[in-house]
């Protein structure tokens, strides 16, 4: 068991940024994992954002945010963010962590957090 806990949601103005971040624990946490953000509109699908191998090098972002989103990790502290720029509306979202054991996964996670809501006004 892997838990995940997000924070760092809140409102924003069209263009502005958040830093969203997330803390792993768990007995079964280790290093090695692959972690990543969704998000979830309300009437939407849940679709992927980001995600970050073990080392923070590898990474993998969807391209409605490339280019405007950073992820990236510290595993002394065990917990990744998301550094999201040039906000915009259609970003409004309650975004969730997760993580996986195999990085070849890291778009069908095994572990979830509760999620956190980011609102951007226009």
């Amino acid at each position: 068991q892997v838990q995940l806990v997000e924070s760092g949601g809140g409102l924003v103005q069209a263009g502005g940024s958040l830093r969203l971040s997330c803390a792993a624990s768990g007995r079964t946490f280790i290093s090695t994992i692959a972690m990543g953000w969704f998000r979830q509109a309300p009437g939407k699908e849940r679709e992927f954002v980001a995600a970050a191998d073990w080392t923070g090098y590898s990474t993998d972002y969807a391209d409605s945010v490339k280019g405007r989103f950073t992820i990236s990790r510290d595993n002394t502290k065990k917990t990744v963010y998301l550094q999201m720029n040039s906000l915009k509306p259609e970003d409004t979202a309650v975004y969730f962590c997760a993580a996986d054991r195999r990085w070849t996964d890291h778009r069908k996670p095994d572990y979830w957090g509760q999620g956190t809501q980011v609102t951007v006004s226009s």
